[in-house]
């Protein structure tokens, strides 16, 4: 949508001006102008009381929604190994394809990883889509949206899902603008409109204190990212086959603008919230960076891994790959113990769905208590121990 301002009927006001929430007009004389920072709010056209200021459709020409079929999944591999997310992806794109009544297919490229469409099909894949040329063996923007935009262009999913990776928050926006689609990004939850078979896309916004559900009625494919660890994983049968069709693949001189030069991997110890059973974090409540010690203690215990919140990251105590939340990992373990967390809902956004929830925290007022299966107010620095031991001893039974 985009507004315009009617010259005739305008006298001036500057109502508009002062109105605009992006500071987007301006006056000419006693003319409104309508800038390049408009977004087509509307507000301009509610608060004119001359109605100078209507809002016009954007021309563009329109396509045939019957054409397009399918719900894809970008099977993202490195190394030859699928990421856990396009599992993930494949769980809940089964529930889509069902509720729409179509094909669930992935789409696979790489240099010599033919054998992962057979893992795509025990994953659920009806069909797998896969694109072979040397220029596919290492990610790069230009060569992975060319050959997944062709495939689009001449297969016509209706629906396309990506995981919100590195790479896929890469991919995700160039796919979208090459289709002249719409993209929903992090999205947290999917489902689909059993009157429009259209797909609802839900993601937090203005920092997590709400959750949008955005719809793209208009444009073909939806395509949207998906956070990783929020969706249930697929199941894997063994055995259970599908049809693959080999994309062709050609890259003229200028086609791939960049090159990979290197890989370089840091050395650091690896860690995987998204696969972990058992989480200990930490907060602020833990004081210095040295806590962590005794969040491992516990965690080792438990066979699980510690991780924390934006803040104690922010402080430098630990890594970012260990942060849960908004803007770090999403985490579904059966048992998320939280030390020294506050719960703001930017941390809950990303474990809220743990199977049991244990909050050890000195304020009795932590919004993390309100989310919390067991809540222990008290400090951390008494109650962990008193677990450790806890647990030693019934070793020693």
């Amino acid at each position: 949508m985009a507004v315009k301002v009617i010259k005739e009927q305008c006298k001036g006001c500057t109502k508009c001006v002062k109105n605009c929430p992006f500071e987007a007009i301006s006056m000419e004389g006693r003319l409104a102008v309508i800038g390049g920072a408009c977004t087509g709010c509307g507000q301009c056209v509610e608060i004119c009381p001359f109605g100078a200021i209507e809002k016009e459709e954007d021309k563009k020409e329109g396509i045939d929604l019957s054409q397009y079929h399918g719900v894809w999944v970008f099977a993202e591999q490195r190394d030859g190994a699928l990421m856990q997310a396009v599992v993930e992806l494949l769980g809940e794109g089964r529930k889509l394809a069902e509720a729409v009544g179509c094909e669930l297919c992935a789409v696979l490229c790489g240099d010599g990883v033919e054998g992962l469409a057979k893992e795509l099909f025990e994953y659920g894949a009806d069909k797998v889509y896969y694109a072979e040329a040397p220029e596919l063996r290492q990610y790069t923007t230009d060569a992975y949206t060319k050959t997944i935009y062709e495939a689009i262009t001449t297969y016509k999913p209706e629906i396309v899902l990506l995981g919100a990776t590195h790479i896929g928050r890469d991919l995700g926006p160039c796919l979208a603008v090459r289709c002249n689609t719409g993209l929903t990004a992090d999205c947290t939850r999917l489902e689909i409109n059993p009157e429009t078979k259209g797909i609802m896309q839900t993601r937090p916004a203005f920092g997590g204190n709400l959750m949008a559900t955005i719809v793209c009625p208009g444009h073909r494919p939806q395509m949207s990212t998906v956070r990783p660890g929020v969706m249930e994983k697929a199941e894997r049968i063994p055995g259970r086959t599908g049809e693959l069709v080999r994309l062709h693949v050609e890259f003229s001189e200028g086609d791939i603008r960049t090159r990979v030069v290197e890989v370089v991997k840091s050395v650091k110890e690896m860690v995987s919230l998204t696969d972990a059973s058992v989480i200990v974090a930490g907060g602020m409540g833990l004081g210095t960076a040295e806590g962590f010690g005794l969040l491992k203690k516990l965690a080792d215990k438990l066979g699980g891994t510690v991780a924390a919140s934006r803040a104690a990251v922010d402080a430098g105590w630990i890594d970012h790959a260990y942060q849960v939340g908004q803007t770090g990992t999403t985490v579904k373990p059966k048992l998320y113990i939280a030390c020294g967390i506050s719960g703001a809902i930017q941390h809950a956004a990303g474990m809220q769905d743990s199977g049991l929830i244990v909050a050890v925290n000195t304020n009795e007022n932590a919004p993390i208590f309100d989310i919390a299966d067991i809540g222990i107010t008290g400090d951390l620095y008494q109650v962990i121990p008193e677990i450790i031991n806890a647990l030693e001893a019934a070793d020693g039974e």
